[in-house]
Parts: structure tokens; C-alpha cells; sequence
């Protein structure tokens, strides 16, 4: 994770850059020098903290050259104080601030039963004077007082507050903002209208079979053709924008780098851990800067073994999320957003490999957008293309999805549907709407339209984050299912208060999230249903010497033609456009699967109509393995 700047950082401190460096950090050199540590590790730590903006104490941290325990335990000698390298959890009460100490660890209140309580300080180098003469005016003190670790008062906060934080993290949404929760399926009147609907449907197709075949068959074609239209004029933008070459990139900031947090949910995920941790390690940010949290289920004890054998460095925590319903990707992420230290935050899933500059372009395009711009969505590319007809099809969906739909939508200021993985957010921002919804399978896509609804918008970046797609017809089924149950779920939520919400976002973000999300779903309900449209539609014209009797069946035959075929073909040109040489040859000739893809895609939607019913919350999990064991 070096930095440009951090070779120069190796060599000596010459006389005449430490002449240049502030005297703050010249007084933590002096003092560093004092607690025995070698001038080579100071010298660097001076050049990459008059750099990044930071002190040399975080710096040597960072570098992992000093030991953070032996390190504060030699502060604490030298304040003469205990030193505490373990804190018992039990003995700290949950207080209303203590979730300050997750993301700042500073003090905490340690009690005991028999004699008074002790305050558990992490000293800084910049404060320890201070400290010293506070201590040397007031002798007293120093029975009530004892230092420990960043790491140590951390954990004891985590655990401390652990059961209300789980409490608080998966009822927040729905107690703030109940009209932006998933928790209740259907809200207020609309499990009423869905059944007067249906209940319609079922006494029309009695009583006027005919009339509402029809009927049905105009508004499906309507919503599939819409669905085509938006497709094909993406492929139309990703035409021009190939012609006009790449986009201008923005300029890289000037002045030190922000603290980046990156949060990346696990469970049962031991086997890409070491994979994982791997793919971290090589992003090009400071360490000093970094804020990495791994979130695990606190049961699940071989992902928890799987990373603590693995050498993490000072950046890595691993935050214990207690066993609380729902168990949800997006309750454990916003189970750690309280401890994310960050001025911008990304999320990963533990199979991905982002590009190591995906943090810095992120960066810099966050800095060149308006301040109401707090999302931007990396592209995802799957590698794994060559192995299955599955992988195949779903490398080209998600080259048409993430390389040529959601440019197009961030070019047109519409609402991004986000992918699940390398969102980057501003953290302020991301906290004061609520986070992630605990209750929603499609969490992603619930927040990048939940977020335009409340007048931010979402751009999309550059570098990509590679991941491997499955290659089992049930696994692939299973993760379309959770997708579908939760894209009900986010249509159902926006739809508690239509008019309200096209006031909110825009009737023409309005409209193009009616076509994306419901007619995404309608789309993949009806496939079959206009697949056996057309082929009986194909059937009469044959009988009835290539022609069929009436000018609305002919219209609605030519309709049914464009949105199959046309679809069809949509979705393997745009896919084929956004992707490179290497790209297309591990594709090869398993685009003519696509009618059977599209079959197995209403599958997934159908049963997860049905799991909307019988159990909304469970999270179908999709295993994992690391590259090149598959």
C-alpha cells in the first residue's frame, strides 16, 4: 500500500529536509528517539507523516515496525501508570457515549466490585506533557488511571455494547423513517389492493377469458418494450462514448489523503479469507489512513480463526456482530457503521479483488463533484467467464449492467440502482440517512434510490472490482432468487406513497424506476407467459396462411418479435461492447444460452415471489471460493 511518495520516505533524513519539517513533528522525533526506537524507523515515519498529514506515532503504528502493545506499555512507564493490555468487557458499562470509543478510542470507565473504578487512557505522544504535568500537579491521580491500547479499549467498547447496538442497529430505520423499512412487507393499504387486484384478475379471466388475455398480453408488451427501449438506448450512449474515447479523468487533490474506511461482511467465508485479505493489502492508500473493518457473525467461529491466522496489519479490525434476526449482509454493515473512522467509506464482499487504485480515483472524483454527490459505483467484471455457460451469461449481464446501463443513467442524472459491492459513500452523509436497511435483500439497490429520493445523486467510476460468478445452476438460482425477493421488497417500499415519491424524485426518475425495477420484475414474471404469447400467436398465422385475422394481433405479434428477439439482442451487444478482446473470447459462443438464461431468470423471480410470502428475511447465501479453485 505504498504511496508515490513513500520510496523517497526510505532514505535517510537528510539535514536539509528535517529543516523543513514542522517542529511538531521534530518534537515527536526528539521523543521517539528518548523511548530507545532507532532513528531509521523515526526518519521515515517523519517524511511519510509531513506527507499524509499525520504524526510520526501513527506512521510508525502503521508501518508495523513498533509493537502497539510494547509500545503503550512503555508510554504508560513513562508516565508511571499501569498498564492494562487486556480489558474485561463486563466490567464497562454501556453508556450513552460509548460508541465514541469504536471510532476514537480515548477513555474508558473500567469498574470493579471491591475498590473504585479505573479510567483507561490512550495517550498520545503530542499529549503525553500534558499529561505528565497533570499527573505531577496531582499525584493522587495516578491510582485512578491506567493506559492501554487503541485495539484493547475498541474491543471493550464493541463487546461493552454489543447487545444494544444489535437492538438499536436492526430497529433505526424502521422507528426514524418507517416509510423507508422494509420490516412490514406490504404497508398500510397495499396488501388490500394487491388482493382486490388479484381477485379482479381471477373473476375477469372466468367471466371474459378472451378480453383479459388481451388486456394482460397490451400491458406486458408495454412494460417489456419500455424495459428494451432504456436498454437499447444505453447501447446507444456506450456507441458514442466508445467513439469519444475515455472520459476526462479528474485531478488528483492536492494536500494529505482522508482517512478511508472499507467494510467488507463475511460469514462462512474461511476459504477466500487469506484471498481477501491479499487483495486489501495491494490498495494503494497510506496505511496510516486506512480503516479496514472485517464483520463476522460471532458464531461463526472458522471465519473468525480463518482471519486471526492470517499476520493482519494495524489498519485490520475484526468487528463481532451479535446473533440478532435478521441475519443480513446489510445489518452487519450497519452494525459497524457506527465505528467507521472515515471521511469516506467502500463496501466489498469477501470474494472481490478491487483494483488497487480504486480508492485514489474515487477520491479524486468525490473531490471534483458537487457536495450532493455521495455515492459512486465501481464497474464489477467476473473472471471466471470460461468456466460455465452460467458464468458466461452473467459476465455479460454484468458488463451491460455496470459498463453500459449505469454510465448511462449517471450521465442522465437518473437514480442508480447500485450494485452490492465497491460502492464508495461520504460517511456523514450515509450515516445521517439511516445506512443500509437491515431487512432488504437487495440493500444496494433500496439505498441508491432511497438516497435519490432524498436529493443526493450517485456517479459511477472507473476501476474495476473483479469477482467470480457461479458456475452451479443452484447457486446462481439461489443468489437470483435474494436479488428478486429483493427488488420486490425496494419496489414494494418506494410504492408506499406513489405520488409522494414522484414529487420527491422527479417524474422522469419516477418513470425510468417503474420501468428499471417494475418492469425488470414484470419482465421476468411474464418471460414464459410472452414467449407462449408469440409462439401462439406464430402458430395462428401459420394456420391461417401467414397472416393472422386482425390488425391487433398483427401489431402485437410484430411487438412480441421486437421484445424477445430485440431483448435478447440488447442484452448480448451491450454486454459484448463494454467488454475488452480477452473479454469476449471467454464469453465465446454461450451468448445463444441467452434464451435459457432468461428462462431461468423467471424462475428465480417466481420463487422469490413466493419467499416474499412464506420468508422475506432469509438471506439465501452464495459460497465462495478462491480464484482458480472453483
Amino acid at each position: 500500500m505504498a504511496t508515490a511518495n513513500e520510496p523517497t520516505a526510505r532514505r535517510s533524513l537528510s539535514d536539509a529536509a528535517a529543516r523543513r519539517l514542522p517542529p511538531a513533528l521534530k518534537q515527536e522525533g526528539r521523543l521517539l528517539l528518548q523511548m530507545g526506537i532507532g532513528k531509521p524507523a523515526i526518519a521515515r515515519a517523519m517524511l511519510l507523516a509531513d506527507i499524509h498529514g499525520t504524526t510520526v506515532e501513527e506512521e510508525l503504528l502503521a508501518s508495523g515496525e513498533i509493537d502497539e502493545t510494547i509500545y503503550f506499555e512503555a508510554l504508560a512507564e513513562k508516565l508511571g501508570l499501569d498498564f492494562m493490555p487486556d480489558i474485561d468487557s463486563g466490567r464497562v458499562q454501556d453508556i450513552a457515549d460509548l460508541d465514541t470509543q469504536i471510532a476514537r478510542p480515548e477513555m474508558l470507565r473500567v469498574h470493579h466490585t471491591s475498590r473504585p473504578p479505573v479510567t483507561v487512557i490512550v495517550p498520545s505522544l503530542s499529549r503525553l506533557a500534558e499529561v505528565a504535568a497533570l499527573l505531577e500537579r496531582t499525584p493522587l491521580l495516578r491510582r485512578s488511571l491506567a493506559v492501554s491500547t487503541p485495539s484493547a479499549v475498541r474491543k471493550a467498547a464493541w463487546q461493552a455494547g454489543r447487545l444494544r447496538r444489535v437492538s438499536a442497529t436492526t430497529r433505526s430505520l424502521f422507528e426514524t423513517v418507517p416509510l423507508h423499512s422494509a420490516r412490514i412487507t406490504f404497508w398500510g393499504k397495499q396488501g388490500f389492493y394487491a388482493g382486490i387486484i388479484l381477485c379482479a384478475m381471477v373473476a375477469a379471466s372466468i367471466t371474459v377469458p378472451l378480453v383479459s388475455l388481451l388486456m394482460l398480453h397490451i400491458v406486458l408488451t408495454l412494460f417489456y418494450l419500455a424495459n428494451f427501449l432504456v436498454r437499447f438506448y444505453a447501447l446507444g450512449c456506450a456507441f458514442m462514448q466508445e467513439r469519444a474515447g475515455q472520459a476526462p479523468k479528474p485531478d488528483v487533490p492536492a494536500g494529505p489523503l482522508p482517512i478511508y474506511s472499507v467494510l467488507v461482511a463475511l460469514y462462512k467465508e474461511e476459504s477466500v479469507a487469506t484471498q481477501l485479505v491479499d487483495a486489501l493489502d495491494r490498495l494503494d492508500w497510506p496505511r496510516s489512513r486506512l480503516d479496514i473493518k472485517l464483520i463476522c457473525e460471532e458464531d461463526d467461529a472458522e471465519t473468525i480463526a480463518a482471519l486471526k491466522a492470517l499476520p493482519l496489519a494495524s489498519e485490520y479490525e475484526i468487528v463481532l456482530v451479535p446473533v440478532h434476526l435478521p441475519r443480513t449482509k446489510p445489518k452487519a454493515l450497519s452494525y459497524a457503521l457506527p465505528g467507521v473512522r472515515g471521511t469516506f467509506v467502500t463496501v466489498y464482499d469477501a470474494e472481490d479483488r478491487p483494483h488497487p487504485g480504486q480508492l485514489r480515483e474515487a477520491h479524486a472524483a468525490f473531490m471534483a463533484a458537487p457536495r450532493h454527490v455521495i455515492c459512486l459505483q465501481a464497474p464489477l467484471i467476473v473472471t471466471n467467464a470460461r468456466q460455465s455457460w452460467l458464468s458466461a451469461l452473467f459476465a455479460l449481464e454484468y458488463a451491460g449492467l455496470f459498463r453500459g446501463l449505469l454510465p448511462m443513467l449517471s450521465l442522465t442524472g437518473l437514480p442508480l440502482p447500485l450494485g452490492g459491492t465497491s460502492n464508495h459513500f461520504r460517511t456523514a452523509e450515509l450515516k445521517q440517512i439511516g445506512g443500509w436497511d437491515p431487512y432488504n435483500m437487495t440493500e444496494d439497490a433500496d439505498l441508491g434510490l432511497r438516497l435519490h429520493r432524498l436529493g443526493y445523486r450517485s456517479r459511477v467510476i472507473f476501476k474495476p472490482t473483479f469477482e467470480e460468478a457461479p458456475i452451479s445452476l443452484p447457486v446462481w438460482l439461489g443468489q437470483r432468487t435474494r436479488w428478486f425477493k429483493g427488488w420486490l421488497q425496494t419496489w414494494l417500499v418506494l410504492m408506499r406513497r406513489p405520488a409522494q415519491l414522484g414529487r420527491e424524485m422527479g417524474w422522469p426518475a419516477f418513470a425510468v424506476f417503474q420501468i428499471l425495477i417494475a418492469g425488470m420484475l414484470l419482465s421476468s414474471l411474464s418471460h414464459p407467459v410472452i414467449v407462449g404469447f408469440l409462439v401462439y400467436l406464430t402458430w395462428a398465422m401459420l394456420q391461417d396462411g401467414t397472416h393472422v385475422d386482425g390488425w391487433l394481433a398483427f401489431w402485437l405479434f410484430i411487438c412480441d418479435v421486437v421484445n424477445i428477439f430485440g431483448s435478447y439482442a440488447v442484452f448480448v451487444s451491450l454486454g459484448f461492447n463494454r467488454m475488452t478482446t480477452r473479454e469476449k473470447r471467454a464469453v465465446g459462443r454461450r451468448w445463444v444460452f441467452v434464451p435459457f438464461y432468461w428462462l431461468m431468470m423467471s424462475l428465480a423471480a417466481w420463487r422469490a415471489l413466493l419467499e416474499l410470502r412464506t420468508s422475506p428475511f432469509s438471506w439465501n447465501k452464495t459460497p465462495h471460493a478462491p480464484v482458480g479453485k472453483s
